[in-house]
């Protein structure tokens, strides 16, 4: 068992690293300022193929696989939440599309996602019905050879970049969920104005709206009504983003917990000196290490998937315990720089309410726990 990095994986750290404190640290309070990611800084990420790390390079990607994806996104996370969010959808979408398309798919669409031309989206979450596939509303009625699609989606990232949108809808044929490849900005495609949340900012989360929306039948995923098992193991995949940027917040976090207890000064001497202060940079360095080697194991058991119903399980304490630590580190950072942690002149009151997003989205923490103990008990 070896748990030294790759020259490979080091390499990916490392170029994510120098591309996140050169280009994006500089504009990320602009970045959540503005809610809204520079097009030169989507272009560098491009550049350097962070759009399509884990995926093949017959298909437009980097071929760095899951553990190189989790390498490259904490760093990413470390300095820009939004920015993490984005590619992390991103993934999510792409992942669909690589497991379940056909060679003509994603020939068509992963290569432009992979190459940052596009970006693509994952719809599933509706308004009153939430993520619930047995409530799904959004229909898709079979017309010839194609599908006519209509409802609403809600909370959708990446939905006004152009680009495939993995699209959920009960189709006419099966009365199950399936799920359609659509292009984003055809016609009776619409969207809301972005919703005005918390924290990640520059990750965009938009109303999604389908009326009478014509997809070609060629565009179906993996068949009619195979909507449930997409979504099981694309979300699983999606939660190696979700995790991977929630790292990185906590790393940010735990880093300038840090530097502040080493800068500030008390009774002439830094108040790292205090033993109350010490208890809780030991209390942070603690549940980062735990929650990265989750994480980068999480980015193993992704490369080598072979039962999905068990990577479900992983996929999903995972992301419990890290996205829920985050939140635990971001606190006792904040609690280090006592009332200036409140100020949105410090670094960590960002850093904390980009952590608060992580537990909520993908699935929230009872979910994910209601996922690991019917798993659990199935075995």
């Amino acid at each position: 068992m070896d748990f030294n990095l790759s020259k490979e994986q080091l390499l990916i750290q490392r170029m994510a690293r120098d591309f996140a404190e050169k280009y994006i640290e500089p504009v990320a309070e602009q970045i959540d300022r503005e809610n809204k990611i520079p097009e030169d800084i989507l272009e560098g990420l491009a550049e350097l193929d962070l759009f399509g790390i884990p995926f093949p390079e017959e298909y437009g990607g980097a071929d760095g696989g899951y553990d190189g994806y989790v390498l490259a996104m904490e760093q990413i996370g470390r300095v820009s939440g939004g920015i993490a969010m984005t590619l992390s959808a991103h993934s999510l979408g792409l992942s669909a599309i690589s497991v379940f398309g056909t060679e003509e798919q994603k020939q068509k669409y992963m290569v432009p996602g992979c190459k940052g031309k596009h970006i693509v989206s994952f719809a599933f979450t509706e308004p009153g019905t939430g993520s619930d596939p047995k409530q799904i509303t959004t229909t898709a009625v079979k017309d010839g050879d194609h599908y006519i699609i209509n409802g609403t989606k809600r909370f959708i990232s990446n939905a006004n970049w152009p680009g495939a949108i993995i699209l959920f809808a009960r189709d006419s044929e099966t009365g199950k969920p399936s799920g359609f490849i659509v292009d984003k900005g055809c016609e009776g495609y619409s969207i809301s104005e972005p919703w005005d949340k918390m924290g990640m900012h520059g990750g965009m989360l938009l109303d999604v709206y389908l009326k009478d929306v014509k997809v070609p039948a060629e565009n179906l995923l993996a068949g009619p009504g195979m909507g449930y098992p997409i979504l099981q193991l694309g979300i699983s995949f999606g939660k190696v983003g979700v995790c991977s940027t929630a790292l990185g917040g906590m790393l940010a976090a735990y880093e300038e917990g840090l530097k502040y207890a080493k800068e500030k000064m008390h009774r002439d001497k830094p108040i790292s000196r205090f033993q109350s202060i010490q208890l809780k940079i030991a209390d942070m360095a603690i549940k980062y290490e735990a929650a990265r080697w989750l994480t980068y194991r999480l980015g193993y058991l992704a490369n080598n998937m072979k039962d999905p119903r068990q990577f479900a399980k992983e996929a999903a304490l995972a992301k419990t315990f890290v996205c829920d630590t985050a939140v635990e580190v971001a606190r006792l950072s904040m609690d280090i720089h006592g009332s200036y942690g409140l100020m949105n002149d410090y670094k960590v009151s960002r850093i904390y309410r980009d952590t608060i997003i992580g537990p909520q989205i993908e699935g929230v923490a009872d979910m994910q726990r209601m996922i690991v103990a019917g798993l659990t008990l199935a075995d």
